[in-house]
């Protein structure tokens, strides 16, 4: 895994999908459905999953998931801390039904939850990412997996020197292992 490097298999910041930090939910939403229309297919097998954002000087400063969109179609759950914590805890199925009634989550129609939502501004839901979502574009394959899984990241921003030059997706690594695992004849 040593003669792979992390740009081999990255997404270059230029063909990511990316908004500006003053941009709203739907603005997002909209970038990426676009980016998913104009998507080179014979490059890349899988879509892009998620929306970087950036600051006025042009550098990355967040990241918003599918599971961002979705957090964020319900305020109520800013109260509850950090929810994956809930699942790691390891509280039943039940329990975790019996919140969406404590705490009244989704009691407005769809219609009404989305257009609100489609008014936030990206910073109010962004996700910032952390010192170990980070990886050098010359890191070998086998860092970067390392970075996933013990992270259990679904992406990693890469970088040249100090600067976003891209974003390697779990997809694309898993993609790229299934593809060497077929050609080995195991």
């Amino acid at each position: 895994m040593k003669e792979i490097s992390v740009q081999d298999l990255m997404v270059p910041l230029e063909e990511y999908v990316t908004v500006s930090v003053d941009a709203t939910m739907f603005d997002a939403v909209m970038a990426l459905e676009k980016a998913h229309e104009e998507l080179d297919r014979t490059r890349y097998t899988y879509l892009h999953r998620a929306v970087l954002v950036y600051d006025e000087d042009k550098k990355i400063v967040g990241k918003i998931s599918q599971l961002d969109v979705l957090r964020a179609l319900e305020p109520k759950y800013g109260d509850m801390g950090d929810q994956g914590s809930f699942s790691r805890a390891g509280f039943s199925p039940q329990f975790l039904k019996s919140m969406l009634e404590s705490y009244s989550l989704f009691d407005r129609p769809l219609s009404d939850t989305c257009r609100k939502a489609a008014k936030l501004p990206v910073t109010d839901f962004m996700y910032t990412p952390t010192e170990g979502e980070y990886i050098d574009k010359s890191a070998s394959l086998g860092e970067a997996i390392h970075q996933l899984v013990m992270g259990r990241h679904q992406s990693l921003l890469v970088t040249r020197e100090k600067d976003i030059v891209g974003i390697m997706r779990l997809t694309d690594v898993f993609k790229y292992i299934f593809q060497t695992m077929k050609a080995c004849e195991i």
